[in-house]
């Protein structure tokens, strides 16, 4: 059955999607109107500092006519914690703990993309069982972040019981996580060359159980939101954000998707085993909060595929490379040999020196583009370590989604952003 637009509440007209709003210069600020601001009542309020689905501090200065939002700026900076200049101050081995404690949704991506940069300038080949492991690692972290976002965003409109269903699988992923790093968060398990460990025994059945009855959970999920006349009525229609408004704003990820912009680096610009598996990319053309929200749900269908492929897949072999100047070296020979007991120790103490040079790697996170700038001068710390968020580049198209919307809408639209702030102030 065909749904009817969302109407707007004050003028009972459908909203419609009337396509770029962007003017010149492209707006990171919704500013008043000068006329309006004249002869209107403008009223001027603080929403925040706090925690609007933001996964972290965020305030928003709105002046508002009425209910309708008419100037927007988000100020960040509250959870501002220095990480990449800590990076610059700890070796290549210690600093990639630092990287997925930015975003401790999307922890895994984060600490794949520096790892990633680290090998690029020593020019390492990563064994293939590493290869394919890291993917399915990471489309299984894509679940957790979209299960994370639709949990929390469905509670921020009042859907109380989705939040329990998503944090039920989120439970099971955080499960496979234990098993192959022996944490739940922030495993550690991808190392310069590879993987901190072979893959345990009995992943494979617990992984292929979840991929079993994961597509079904999803089921349910759009069996509760879909049909939803109330979250519907809240998501469709709201927070409009054209093609062009979201290329001219440096939009990526879902974002970008949900304005019909067919873009994702897994297929256009492939790493690890994304061009060895098969894979759709959801796109939506409406650019609303609820094409954000299908775009998501279709990507968890997405990844379940992948990990299902990874793990039909998986080669046998080495799970790292076999560089013993980067490499720590079999936990057996420190037993039995002094020469690795002593590489262990200065590994550890002293780190490895990288060579000379720059790069950049970019990969495609749960949120979108995420990238790591990496400048080495040759020693055994970072010279430069710079992160291309997504979570920052997203808070730009916050004032153009926002343009002309209610107050009460606010929190969706920000919802359906799905910025981690930790990873916006870092």
């Amino acid at each position: 059955m065909a749904i009817a637009p969302a109407r707007d509440p004050l003028t009972n007209r459908p909203r419609i999607y009337e396509g770029s709003r962007i003017p010149e210069r492209v707006p990171t600020i919704l500013e008043v109107d000068p006329v309006l601001r004249e002869e209107g009542d403008i009223l001027e309020i603080n929403f925040g500092p706090n925690h609007p689905s933001t996964h972290g501090v965020l305030r928003l200065i709105i002046q508002l006519n009425g209910e309708r939002v008419v100037g927007l700026e988000a100020v960040i900076g509250y959870l501002h914690t220095g990480f990449e200049k800590n990076m610059e101050a700890k070796t290549y081995w210690k600093a990639i703990t630092y990287a997925p404690r930015m975003d401790y949704v999307a922890y895994q991506a984060n600490e794949y993309v520096f790892v990633a940069a680290i090998e690029k300038l020593l020019q390492m080949e990563i064994p293939p069982k590493a290869t394919w492991m890291r993917t399915l690692m990471l489309e299984l972290n894509r679940l957790h972040s979209h299960l994370v976002w639709l949990g929390t965003g469905a509670l921020e409109l009042g859907a109380v019981s989705m939040f329990w269903y998503c944090f039920r699988e989120r439970d099971a992923i955080l499960d496979l996580f234990e098993m192959v790093g022996g944490a739940r968060m922030h495993t550690r398990y991808f190392q310069a060359g590879g993987l901190a460990e072979d893959i345990p025994i009995g992943f494979y059945e617990e992984c292929q159980r979840f991929c079993d009855t994961m597509p079904a959970r999803i089921d349910e999920y759009e069996g509760m939101l879909d049909g939803q006349a109330i979250f519907l009525e809240r998501t469709k229609g709201v927070g409009l954000l054209s093609a062009a408004d979201a290329v001219a704003l440096g939009q990526s990820g879902p974002v970008l998707r949900a304005s019909g912009v067919d873009w994702d680096i897994r297929r256009s610009e492939p790493y690890l085993a994304y061009d060895d598996v098969d894979f759709d990319v959801p796109v939506e053309a409406d650019g609303d909060v609820y094409a954000r929200y299908r775009v998501r749900m279709r990507e968890m269908r997405e990844s379940v595929r992948i990990v299902q492929q990874c793990l039909d897949g998986m080669p046998e072999g080495p799970w790292i490379a076999d560089e013993r100047k980067v490499v720590l070296p079999p936990r057996h020979e420190l037993h039995t040999s002094m020469e690795s007991l002593i590489h262990h120790f200065k590994l550890v103490t002293e780190g490895y020196r990288v060579p000379e040079g720059e790069v950049y790697v970019p990969i495609e996170s749960p949120r979108g583009e995420l990238g790591c700038y990496l400048v080495s001068d040759g020693g055994p710390r970072p010279w430069r370590v710079r992160f291309r968020t997504p979570s920052y580049v997203v808070l730009q198209a916050a004032p153009t989604a926002m343009s002309n919307a209610l107050i009460a809408d606010l929190i969706a639209i920000v919802a359906s952003l799905d910025n981690v702030m930790g990873e916006a102030d870092r």
